[in-house]
């Protein structure tokens, strides 16, 4: 089994909380993010993990990413190519053919892997998206019908699914991804309009890494878990 990262990100709304670092390797813990993610893999089985990065960032992934079990093979971007063209362009580095997972290196998840690919394989999707719960970023305000408050509540989960950037791939999806741009605007709504695209629902833990806020969160999280 193997699998796909995406790693091209500069970091750039980090600020210095990046450290200069490629945002996959931002420490988190005291440890890069995408070793989280590398490490979840690895408990799925997979062997081979091939991480889509920026041209002159191969050396420091494969040192950084080493030695949690999975063989890590970087590829370099000859230019920005976009999600979907990284992952078309870095998939030429996978050594046999699908089903294959893919992530967004700036991502914490607790996913089970194995019951995410077996639903895949019980279907004939030619790729299955994990979706994670909305929660409002934004406290709101109960209303009666007359316009009477009833009360508030902080961050509620709204009747919505997002896409939370964690996918198994087919050859066909693999084959249908852009050379350059992003597959969430071409080819999933494109499967997606020929019922060959799937959910897979996951309610666990889902943080996007992309602010000093989303840091401080993330670093909250595994002292919560450590002092827990």
């Amino acid at each position: 089994m193997e699998a796909l990262i995406l790693a091209g990100g500069k970091a750039e709304r980090l600020g210095d909380a990046a450290r200069g670092r490629p945002k996959a390797l931002v420490p988190v813990a005291g440890r890069p993010l995408a070793a989280y993610q590398v490490e979840l893999l690895a408990s799925a089985g997979v062997e081979r993990v091939v991480v889509s990065c920026r041209a002159g960032d191969e050396e420091l992934f494969e040192r950084e990413l080493s030695g949690l079990g999975p063989e890590i093979v970087a590829v370099g971007e000859p230019e920005p190519l976009g999600r979907g063209g990284g992952l078309r362009y870095a998939a030429r580095g996978l050594a046999g053919g699908g089903p294959v997972y893919a992530l967004n290196g700036d991502e914490l998840l607790d996913v089970e892997l194995t019951a995410l690919l077996a639903r895949h394989r019980e279907t004939d999707a030619a790729a299955t998206i994990v979706v994670a719960p909305l929660v409002s970023s934004l406290g709101v305000v109960d209303l009666d019908e007359g316009d009477r408050v009833t009360g508030f509540r902080e961050g509620p989960r709204l009747p919505y699914w997002v896409n939370a950037g964690c996918y198994v791939l087919d050859d066909e999806a693999l084959a249908r991804l852009p050379e350059h741009g992003d597959h969430e605007a071409s080819t999933f709504p494109e499967l997606a309009a020929e019922g060959r695209l799937r959910a897979f629902r996951h309610e666990g833990l889902w943080l996007t890494v992309n602010t000093p806020k989303d840091l401080r969160r993330a670093e909250e999280h595994f002292a919560d878990a450590a002092s827990g």
